[in-house]
């Protein structure tokens, strides 16, 4: 039985271009959204919204990568990154975030509040324009 659980936590799942659900989804495995997902989305993996990906509703994983657009209550234990042309409008509680230049995220981010899901200690990367390094701020 263990065998099987093993297998559903490397299973990708893939929302494809011009497909729209309107429900929650609940998924062990990582997950790739290229369509629109008005709802809520729960994944023990990693989530990925394609540049033509859209979320609606709440978003809560493990790690994310944000190309599209989401306007969500977003919740990330570990790393969200939000690419260039990422669109994220809405509360992130996460532990780590990278920002890359050109991405738009407008709402509220903690770093701070402790809980079960996160540690205590926080950062924030920043990909600068004119400085291909990454700088790191511990808050």
């Amino acid at each position: 039985m263990a065998k099987n659980n093993e297998n559903e936590n490397l299973t990708i799942n893939l929302i494809g271009t011009g497909t729209i659900i309107k429900g929650d989804i609940k998924s062990n495995g990582d997950i790739r959204i290229d369509g629109t997902l008005i709802g809520s989305l729960e994944s023990k993996g990693k989530v990925v919204v394609g540049p033509t990906g859209n979320i609606e509703g709440e978003v809560n994983c493990q790690n994310a990568d944000i190309s599209g657009i989401v306007k969500a209550q977003v919740t990330v234990a570990e790393l969200v990154t939000l690419k260039t042309t990422a669109k994220l409008t809405g509360d992130l509680l996460t532990n780590k975030l990278a920002i890359e230049p050109g991405a738009n995220f407008s709402g509220t981010c903690n770093m701070n509040a402790p809980s079960k899901q996160f540690g205590e200690i926080k950062n924030v990367i920043v990909k600068e324009k004119t400085e291909p390094p990454k700088v790191e701020t511990t808050i």
